[in-house]
């Protein structure tokens, strides 16, 4: 029984931990790649993997149990369809995400969640003797590879959702590798980009933009966004990056971008959103990323609401969310800058002159 179906019960959940670990060591050993050609026996598995051969045919067997193979009377194994995201270096794969979420690191620190619910301070320096983003360039590679895959997951649902042919410059703010400003440049070849990151992504970024075919149209831009933002930019992307930071961290961030939007500019959000009441096996993904961020750089994920006031102690007014963009919860919050020439209005409420739209509803941000 799956952890999301009826009946689930506490002892279920006990052992959730066991098909994320087969999956992702599965993955490190190349087995759905090796059958993505043909199928193939354990020994022959073992053979071109260099592990056991038995405990090769059990862990084999573990993955059909899961569904993501299937063993055949002759003792040979094939790969189900729902492996075919497992793979290496395919469209849609999600074998990155694997890596970083089930790999050494990321299990170090997970098994140190009482550490964080304790005193409130991530593990991840418990676990690994560094703090977030204090990586070597291995570590970072695996970070970018992992959002990367993420982003190409939910880019097709952002462009649905966005009308960015309607820009002249985007401004990725924290936008690693480049994936997703490279999706949405492909997408409207009249639009040009700001990528904004830590110089290791800018350099990470040459090769993905060369690939997609927009490099020509990409100003990198390396700098940190604690200290400054590009201007010049008339909507400003953040994906995944306000969540890594406590409150006092990501205002500062919004600060920064307030600093650099012009009045007409559009600040565009990218996160998981948080119910205002938590449901069983309800917003999964935003919760599971809440407590991630607990444990892993001290930040946090955040309602609705939360996100309102954090904008509006930035300067700046959340004005539309859009719907849900993929499992992990992830939502498009629109935000622009309070103008100082706003009046109030009567009764203290916020004035709503961007054409306000009522929470949860479908949005298309044009």
């Amino acid at each position: 029984m799956g952890a999301g179906e009826p009946g689930t019960s506490a002892l279920d959940l006990l052992f959730g931990h066991l098909p994320a670990q087969i999956v992702h060591t599965a993955g490190e050993l190349g087995v759905f790649d090796r059958l993505a050609e043909r199928p193939r026996t354990g020994a022959e598995l073992a053979a071109a993997a260099g592990t056991d051969p038995g405990a090769t045919v059990r862990l084999l067997r573990a993955l059909v149990c899961l569904g993501l193979l299937r063993e055949g009377p002759d003792g040979s194994f094939a790969a189900a369809p729902e492996a075919s995201v497992l793979r290496g270096g395919t469209d849609g794969s999600v074998l990155p995400l694997a890596t970083l979420f089930c790999g050494d690191k990321a299990w170090r620190t997970w098994g140190n969640l009482a550490h964080s619910v304790r005193t409130g301070d991530p593990a991840l320096g418990l676990s690994t003797g560094k703090g977030a983003f204090e990586w070597d360039a291995e570590e970072f590679a695996v970070f970018y590879a992992g959002m990367a895959a993420h982003t190409r997951l939910l880019a097709p649902r952002l462009l649905a959702q966005v009308d960015f042919a309607r820009f002249g410059t985007v401004v990725d703010v924290g936008g690693a590798d480049g994936t997703l400003l490279a999706a949405v440049l492909a997408a409207h070849p009249g639009v040009g980009g700001v990528l904004f990151d830590m110089p290791v992504a800018i350099e990470a970024a040459e090769a993905v933009l060369s690939a997609a075919g927009v490099r020509d149209r990409v100003r990198p831009v390396p700098g940190d966004f604690h200290r400054s933002v590009p201007e010049g930019g008339d909507a400003y992307l953040l994906k995944n990056v306000l969540y890594d930071w406590d409150d006092e961290g990501a205002e500062r961030i919004l600060r920064n971008c307030r600093a650099a939007m012009g009045p007409d500019a559009v600040l565009l959000i990218i996160e998981p959103v948080l119910p205002e009441r938590a449901e069983p096996m309800r917003d999964f993904g935003a919760v599971m990323n809440d407590i991630s961020m607990l444990l892993n750089t001290g930040g946090r994920a955040r309602t609705e609401a939360g996100f309102g006031e954090l904008l509006a102690a930035a300067g700046l007014e959340l004005d539309a969310v859009g719907a849900c963009l993929g499992s992990a919860g992830s939502r498009i919050l629109q935000g622009y800058r309070v103008l100082t020439c706003r009046l109030s209005t009567a009764g203290g409420g916020r004035p709503r002159d961007r054409g306000a739209v009522p929470s949860g509803a479908e949005v298309r941000f044009r």
